[in-house]
């Protein structure tokens, strides 16, 4: 039986598309109402809204900047005040730049880590008055923090940091009843990852043990999991989602 999300109400950052955007479609699909937070693709939001409403599902778009303090709680207050209620947190923001060594400058460690870290950090902050007492909140890291590769380091330290924010909050936010998990996908066939050379993106797909790159869907599905109520004994977890490859 597919999971179910009825009387949930979810909001879910990055929502514009890739792993965020099938999320909140899932998340819809299994009865929840969610609000799609975006900050530069409107385009996107547009889309996945449209597919949320095609389908019968109910959401709305909200725009801002999840590593931004005042947009982190307006854009909470905004969800709160459209649905009455906040359940399920989805922290799907993020980037991911490539950068040799020699390139890490200041302003390209401060950008990494606010869109990866800073973004978790000030949401579940937020987030956490209105997830008392029953919540979720499901973190997106990388499997890249277990295994970093060259030429990604600076994001493979905020994909790690991330994972830690996840066992830091669980422990922290566990007695207001609120549990905090988080995925960490392989390499996933998004925006994020087009940047990759197709020969590369097939050459992680033969090393991995399933034999390919993870889609959309793969990750969402594990998303769902740890938002639902079947993943109730878990709390303070990275589930690695990568088809076996670290």
């Amino acid at each position: 039986m597919p999971l179910q999300f009825h009387d949930q109400v979810a909001l879910v950052t990055g929502a514009s598309g890739g792993i965020g955007g099938e999320t909140a479609i899932r998340l819809a699909a299994g009865g929840a109402r969610v609000a799609l937070l975006y900050n530069s693709n409107p385009a996107g939001a547009e889309a996945v809204l449209a597919a949320i409403t095609a389908a019968g599902g109910t959401a709305i778009i909200v725009q801002g900047d999840a590593s931004d303090a005042a947009d982190a709680a307006r854009t909470v207050a905004e969800t709160v005040a459209a649905f009455g209620k906040l359940t399920i947190l989805i922290n799907g923001a993020g980037i991911s730049t490539p950068l040799a060594f020699g390139a890490m400058t200041q302003e390209a460690i401060d950008r990494e880590f606010a869109a990866n870290v800073r973004s978790v950090a000030l949401m579940t902050q937020a987030a956490a008055p209105h997830l008392a007492g029953g919540g979720r909140v499901v973190n997106v890291s990388s499997n890249l923090a277990y295994g970093p590769m060259p030429g990604m380091t600076l994001y493979c330290a905020a994909k790690a940091a991330v994972a830690a924010l996840t066992q830091g909050f669980a422990r922290e936010l566990g007695a207001k009843g609120i549990a905090v998990n988080a995925v960490a996908p392989g390499a996933t066939v998004t925006r994020m990852t087009d940047w990759l050379d197709r020969a590369v993106m097939d050459g992680i797909g033969a090393s991995t043990p399933l034999g390919r790159v993870a889609q959309p869907d793969d990750i969402a599905d594990a998303i769902l999991f740890l938002a639902a109520p079947e993943s109730r004994w878990v709390n303070g977890r990275t589930m690695i989602v990568d088809g076996g490859l670290i």
